[in-house]
């Protein structure tokens, strides 16, 4: 593993170790609980955080710093099956969710306070049994998918959080704004198959080099393709698509 993937795995582990502190700012349900009240919460200050930074880094945030990515790749130390496929079903559950939000809001009138801690206790998420059954619950929900389906299934199908940065991506692309994004040089691949196998979010790489296409919405730029393409077939950059 070359160090760069080492000082990546190291940061979402990291960011894994603090999920119990943290996870209430990454809370679906607390973002609508704040909202009733009109309360501008952690989380929905963080998924608006994760939309903007999409404009620029894209999926970033799922590659390097995200707990529930964090606790994925720890399974993928047991077990690392390939998976992509019906990657539309975290839309199902977040389009309805955040209309929802959108709804609750409006119908009270709007935000009147901003609460970056809200439900916590100085600032920390788990601070007596209920939280600790949330959070293991929460942990369930992450970890198990990628043990029975396989790598990152919940990234590809449950992450309330993701529909942001695709979202954000995607307007990236349209209004061409300059970001970090990878490219190919197809000439110097070899179809050894390593991107491909290397994936964590199990893209078919070697295709996407092939084609000359290297946007994918399920992309997290974690750049492992890259450092593990011995023939130097993949790069990453700053530009406009």
């Amino acid at each position: 593993m070359k160090k760069r993937q080492k000082i990546r795995v190291l940061m979402v582990l990291i960011s894994f170790f603090l999920f119990p502190a943290l996870f209430y700012y990454m809370s679906p349900y607390l973002i609508v609980d704040a909202s009733i009240s009109g309360i501008i919460s952690g989380s929905f200050i963080l998924f608006v955080l994760q939309f903007l930074s999409a404009l620029l880094v894209g999926r970033a945030f799922c590659g390097w710093v995200c707990p529930a990515g964090g606790a994925q790749e720890a399974v993928m130390f047991v077990l690392n099956k390939r998976v992509n496929t019906f990657n539309f079903i975290k839309w199902i559950i977040w389009i309805p969710w955040i209309i929802g939000i959108i709804l609750i809001a409006i119908r009270n009138g709007g935000y009147s306070s901003v609460d970056p801690t809200y439900k916590t206790e100085f600032g920390m998420s788990m601070t007596n049994v209920y939280s600790l059954i949330t959070y293991l619950l929460v942990l369930a929900v992450i970890t198990i998918p990628a043990f029975i389906i396989g790598r990152r299934s919940f990234c590809h199908h449950l992450c309330w959080m993701a529909p942001f940065m695709i979202t954000g991506r995607k307007i990236r692309n349209v209004f061409r704004i300059p970001s970090l994004q990878l490219a190919s040089i197809t000439e110097n691949c070899i179809h050894c198959h390593t991107c491909t196998e290397s994936c964590p979010m199990s893209l078919d790489v070697e295709t996407m080099v092939r084609d000359k296409k290297m946007e994918n919405s399920e992309c997290i730029l974690c750049l492992t393709c890259v450092d593990s393409c011995k023939s130097k077939a993949i790069k990453v950059e700053f530009k406009s698509r």
